[in-house]
């Protein structure tokens, strides 16, 4: 086909400059992308058009029920979990999890949350332990459908602990007398600055008894013939990579993106959710009680060599 000087060729005059050429040409490729962009985000919300896999990850870690930022609490995780459930319609929730437990009070409200959400939007959780994963820790894991760690990952640790200091023998050398006035007997139990009565200790292992009994029913609720049932698997004891997967306390070694690219695609998009720190909280306001939290948790985690 043959132009003139005065032709035009979609919408283009021949005679225009090449700058402008080019401009109008990168114009029309801008709006076309920002057009598929849009079009790929609305395909989640508009059943007969096909998109992309869309994995949520939600990343879980330090102690479990401290009071530092990123601090894991039901209060905290809440809002997260639930955003991570309902936007976009995930195909699946990917845990990131490296906590060496905490509070076994909100290791089950978080895990019972976790599990209501999957049930309730029917979508799958699958957890992956980066290097730890022990006591409340692994409790999170195991709300998971699936679990996966790495070779050097530390899991297990299935039991409950109680620790403190006696302080009694201390204020004795130095003079001090402590004056405590309770109604009911059993209101100072315990208690660092008095010396350990037999039966405070019998009362408090009694209660350590009921949570590992909780702790236990929950893992094998969530893991069921999955766990070898020739081993003692909730003494407290640790297992790493291939040894928990032998025992049956992971599914297999693992990690996130791979994984779930081999599950769903190259292709697959990965949101990303997580704690928001407090406006103050940006500006140092809050230096004094995450120093503690982090003092805290170093402790924690050193009790895995880590």
């Amino acid at each position: 086909m043959l132009f003139d000087g005065s032709s035009k060729q979609a919408g283009v005059s021949v005679n225009e400059p090449k700058g402008e050429t080019e401009r109008i040409i990168k114009s029309a490729h801008l709006v076309s992308r920002t057009w598929a962009i849009y079009i790929e985000k609305m395909k989640r919300f508009i059943p007969f058009l096909k998109s992309e896999p869309t994995v949520a990850v939600v990343r879980l870690s330090g102690v479990i029920g401290g009071n530092g930022r990123g601090a894991l609490n039901d209060q905290s995780l809440a809002p997260v979990l639930e955003k991570a459930f309902s936007r976009g319609k995930p195909d699946a929730v990917a845990l990131q999890i490296n906590s060496p437990g905490g509070s076994p009070v909100q290791s089950s409200l978080i895990g019972a949350r976790i599990r209501r959400l999957s049930e309730e939007k029917e979508i799958p959780v699958i957890a992956f332990v980066e290097d730890v994963a022990a006591s409340g820790g692994y409790w999170l894991a195991a709300a998971a459908d699936e679990i996966y760690a790495d070779e050097s990952s530390v899991v297990g640790s299935i039991g409950v602990i109680s620790a403190g200091f006696g302080a009694h023998v201390f204020l004795a050398k130095q003079g001090i007398e402590r004056r405590v006035y309770t109604a009911g007997t059993s209101k100072s139990m315990l208690d660092p600055f008095k010396p350990e009565a037999e039966e405070d200790v019998a009362r408090l292992k009694v209660m350590l008894e009921q949570i590992h009994t909780n702790f236990i029913r929950h893992v094998q609720k969530r893991r069921g013939d999955k766990l070898d049932k020739a081993r003692e698997l909730f003494t407290g004891e640790i297992w790493v990579g291939d040894a928990a997967k032998e025992v049956g306390l992971i599914d297999g070694i693992a990690h996130l993106v791979p994984a779930m690219k081999a599950r769903f695609g190259d292709k697959v998009n990965f949101k990303r959710y997580g704690p928001k720190r407090s406006f103050m909280s940006r500006f140092g306001a809050q230096f004094a009680n995450d120093a503690l939290s982090g003092i805290e948790e170093r402790a924690q985690f050193a009790r895995f060599g880590l």
